[in-house]
């Protein structure tokens, strides 16, 4: 992780021990938060030397007062959690939010980014959640003088919040590969829609990167396209249950897509453990319910962190700091959908 000069709300989080959105409202003296942990908060925060954004500031001479959240979609369980944690944030602070999704369609994008000017006319800044952009579009949106932030947006010229995709496939890779399985296939998120999340590619290089560690390759028949929807994993693992060999065990790289190849194993008679392991990427509130092992992201503290980056932009413009990437922490949790190979 490159770090900023000055502390973040992460190095905060860290210290204390509580998660960026419990301390986002400590510092902000919001309720439902514990006396307990406000004290944690204040120490660690003293300690470091950072200091909240003032709620209601507003920057000097034609400020609009709002910030714009762009997404792929506003119903899709990960960007729904993000942009309500985000929200808190900028309200919390003072600004107005308008949410802009892109409902998966490229002309909503090419009509968001060919007026940029427009959009600095509404919106101070922007937050963009795991938006795909083309190389002129994100030197159009660095030089629009709006400021930026996003989510899941890696080399980009402002500042960024994720995890690391890569190692989280890695992670839920080596866990099918630890229990015997050999025989892989993966669910890839490379949307059939006509925008794509950014998640897919190093989701699927993480796959292959686990395969390569154990001498294995990945095999072509064994990747199957698929939207991140349950609907769009139902499709792919009907595809592989009739169309291809079946694996041993099978990684979905989002929980929803898990779900989808749940019910497909379902309507043919299989089920998971017994006849194929399957785990996904999100811990996605349904993920305890059904019991699917996947590896767990903090989606709202990415939402929270990133929200509270744009918002010390805002207000201190004028300071030198760079942009920074951050990476927050992933874990696997195993549950009843994964079992060793028999």
């Amino acid at each position: 992780m490159v770090r900023a000069h000055r502390a973040t709300i992460q190095d905060v989080a860290v210290l204390s021990g509580l998660s960026i959105c419990t301390v986002s409202r400590a510092l902000r003296n919001l309720p439902n938060v514990s006396e307990k942990a406000q004290v944690k908060v204040a120490d660690a925060a003293a300690k470091l030397g950072y200091k909240a954004s003032s709620a209601a500031a507003r920057l000097a001479g034609g400020s609009t007062g709002s910030i714009a959240i762009i997404a792929p979609t506003a119903t899709a369980w990960f960007f729904a959690q993000a942009v309500e944690a985000a929200e808190e944030v900028f309200g919390d602070s003072g600004f107005d939010t308008v949410l802009i999704s892109m409902r998966g369609k490229a002309s909503v994008k090419r009509k968001i980014f060919g007026d940029l000017l427009g959009l600095s006319q509404r919106v101070d800044g922007v937050l963009l959640l795991n938006v795909d952009l083309s190389e002129s579009e994100v030197s159009l949106l660095a030089a629009s003088g709006l400021a930026v932030a996003s989510v899941g947006m890696t080399s980009v010229p402002w500042d960024n919040v994720g995890i690391d995709d890569e190692l989280a496939a890695w992670q839920a890779t080596s866990h099918l590969l630890g229990l015997g399985h050999w025989d892989l296939a993966v669910l890839s998120g490379r949307e059939t829609q006509e925008n794509s999340v950014l998640t897919s590619s190093d989701r699927l290089k993480g796959f292959g990167r686990a395969l390569k560690d154990h001498h294995l390759t990945v095999h072509p028949d064994l990747v199957i396209s698929s939207d991140s929807t349950i609907d769009g994993g139902r499709k792919a693992m009907n595809e592989l249950i009739a169309h291809r060999s079946l694996p041993t065990a099978v990684f979905a790289d989002c929980d929803e897509a898990a779900f989808g190849a749940l019910m497909a194993m379902r309507e043919h008679g299989l089920a998971a453990p017994k006849n194929i392991s399957v785990i996904g990427i999100d811990d996605h509130p349904m993920s305890w319910f059904l019991g699917l092992s996947t590896v767990a992201q903090p989606v709202a503290d990415q939402g929270a962190f990133a929200a509270n980056l744009l918002v010390d932009r805002l207000q201190n413009a004028d300071a030198p700091n760079e942009p920074s990437n951050h990476f927050l922490d992933t874990k696997l949790i195993e549950r009843k959908t994964t079992r060793r190979q028999r």
